[in-house]
């Protein structure tokens, strides 16, 4: 373990700073399509507590959707996120439809948030594996994340 701290402000774990957590993560997920399942919730946990990684325009439709998805489940959220890519095929008739995520709150302005609660370097590694216990545990891991994101975020 290093002595540095991510600009999250976790410290960093085993692998390094969060950065090197996620880029882990990433490169796993290829080949796991069992933890693939949870990529999107880990992009947009990992861009809203590291907010300088990603776009500043993106970050207030992430963070809905990473409410959305501690509200109504992994399943939900896999829907919805086939009904949005059908929705950009160049064929598909484009039907108004509501968008789900004008129901949660919108991002606060006043972040990032010093620190979250949960963060990518804490989470654990066996093996140079993520899902060493298997995907649904790694779940509810990548879950801790995702509402001590939103959680960080409401608090500032």
């Amino acid at each position: 373990m290093t002595d540095s701290t991510c600009d999250c402000g976790a410290p960093a774990g085993e692998l390094g700073t969060c950065e090197d957590y996620y880029h882990g993560i990433l490169a796993e997920e290829q080949s796991d399509p069992e933890m693939y399942r949870w990529h999107a919730v880990v992009v947009t946990a990992y861009l809203l507590q590291h907010p300088a990684r990603g776009h500043g325009k993106y970050l207030d439709g992430q963070f809905r959707l990473l409410q959305f998805y501690v509200d109504q489940g992994l399943d939900a959220l896999t829907r919805l996120t086939a009904r949005r890519v059908a929705r950009n095929n160049h064929r598909a008739r484009q039907a108004f439809e509501p968008d789900p995520l004008t129901a949660y709150a919108p991002l606060p302005q006043d972040g990032p948030p010093a620190r979250f609660a949960a963060s990518f370097s804490t989470l654990p590694v066996r093996d140079g594996s993520f899902v060493f216990d298997g995907p649904l545990p790694y779940g509810d891991r990548i879950k801790a994340i995702a509402e001590a994101t939103i959680a960080g975020w409401r608090a500032v």
